[in-house]
């Protein structure tokens, strides 16, 4: 049976008879843990960043009408020109409203199933923002901005302004930041805006709102549902969209079928409106996995190399154990406790040394007019990767002190001795 309080007693002398070299692997351990704890905590923090931004501003499950070309042409429903292959060219888009068909009826529906959080309506339409004498072509959107509150992120864009400010503003405008440079405009200004068939209307600015993504910002604006209703001269029933929040995100692609069959209007998901989007944020989430692990299994290389030598340097302190009665399997405990005893004390600093390097780099100031909600460098605290570091920490120094203790544990005492 093992004594392991002698084991770790000779373990421990051994260390600290050879100081320089032990500092050394602790070191390359501790700088191994800590590179991959500022690596993996910052770059998730920077992807989480990215994928907030483009994520917070798509619903659960967009519906709208989709305007397209009949499927089916009159030439080819005349049963006179049977049987035959018929070819159409230039097929026009069938002539129907943008609305949707009873949307209202829809989004009530819609907020009494268990699995919608919630449900918001829309009014999407073309305009021109007259700006003296010059005319900017853009995006207005008629919201219930309460609800819309309550159920995206939009508060957190909104750089000037309260979202309260339009709900109580009749005429009232909340306008994208780049445009509203463009157009020298500060909330309390008056500004016009053309629909498309040269009406114009009188709106208030309360707000400036500021997405980060530069094409929106400089062709969105935000108004009541039911002002936007009144500029098109629609019915109080009249929506183009309608957005989806759900309790359970990957139900999306499922419940977004469901909703197409029963009601015939498009419904995308999450999923397939950022596809591309997944596919790249997966892709930055590997390289830095990838990196990390690398920076790892570097400082395991180096345990391995310094406890090697080690076991040269004490050929003589081997033999004389195992001349006083220890075994093999005692000479190998020894220097896997060794090994472990290194990757615990680096793993641990080089936990201790991540944390502080990645709270200095969270209280860096990171200010840019592209991203209005992130004032420092972003960092992802998520204690697992702590766990994941000392334990790979623990890992490689085993593999890294085993096969040294294993050349230890198989050491010819009386052919050392006799060579003395």
């Amino acid at each position: 049976m093992i004594n392991w309080k002698v084991i770790l007693g000779i373990a421990r002398k051994h260390l600290l008879s050879k100081f320089k070299s032990t500092l050394t692997a602790t070191l390359g351990v501790t700088f191994g843990i800590t590179a991959y704890i500022t690596l993996v905590s910052f770059m998730t923090g920077l992807n989480g960043m990215l994928d907030d931004l483009i994520l917070n501003q798509t619903p659960h499950i967009h519906i709208y009408n989709e305007i397209r070309p009949s499927e089916n042409q009159p030439v080819t429903l005349s049963k006179a020109l049977e049987p035959g292959e018929h070819i159409v060219r230039h097929i026009k888009p069938r002539s129907e409203e943008r609305n949707i068909y009873n949307g209202m009826p829809l989004l009530k529906y819609l907020k009494t199933q268990p699995e919608v959080l919630g449900a918001t309506p829309r009014l999407s339409t073309q305009i021109f923002y007259l700006s003296g004498s010059i005319e900017l072509g853009g995006t207005l959107t008629g919201v219930d901005i309460l609800e819309e509150v309550r159920l995206s992120s939009i508060n957190d864009y909104i750089i000037e302004g309260r979202p309260r400010d339009l709900k109580n503003t009749e005429n009232g405008i909340l306008l994208g930041a780049g445009l509203a440079k463009k157009m020298s405009l500060r909330p309390g200004d008056r500004l016009q805006i053309s629909t498309v068939k040269g009406e114009i209307y009188p709106l208030k600015v309360v707000g400036f709102y500021q997405s980060g993504i530069a094409d929106i910002d400089n062709i969105q604006s935000y108004v009541n549902l039911k002002t936007a209703q009144r500029i098109l001269g629609e019915n109080s029933g009249y929506i183009t969209d309608i957005n989806v929040k759900l309790q359970n995100l990957e139900k999306a692609p499922v419940i977004a079928s469901d909703i197409e069959r029963q009601f015939r209007v498009e419904a995308r998901d999450i999923q397939e409106a950022n596809a591309q989007f997944e596919t790249g944020s997966n892709i930055r989430n590997l390289i830095t996995y990838a990196v990390s692990v690398t920076l790892l299994i570097v400082a395991g290389f180096g345990i391995y190399n310094i406890l090697n030598m080690l076991i040269y340097e004490k050929m003589n302190d081997i033999a004389i154990l195992k001349a006083i009665g220890f075994t093999g399997k005692d000479v190998q405990s020894i220097f896997m406790s060794q090994a472990l005893i290194i990757g615990f004390i680096g793993g641990a600093s080089g936990l201790f040394f991540g944390y502080i390097l990645s709270l200095i780099i969270d209280r860096v100031p990171f200010n840019t007019e592209a991203l209005p909600t992130i004032s420092t460098y972003p960092i992802n605290f998520n204690p697992w990767y702590y766990v994941v570091g000392i334990v790979f920490a623990l890992v490689s120094t085993f593999f890294a002190g085993y096969l040294p203790s294993r050349k230890a544990r198989t050491i010819d005492a009386v052919k050392i001795i006799r060579g003395n």
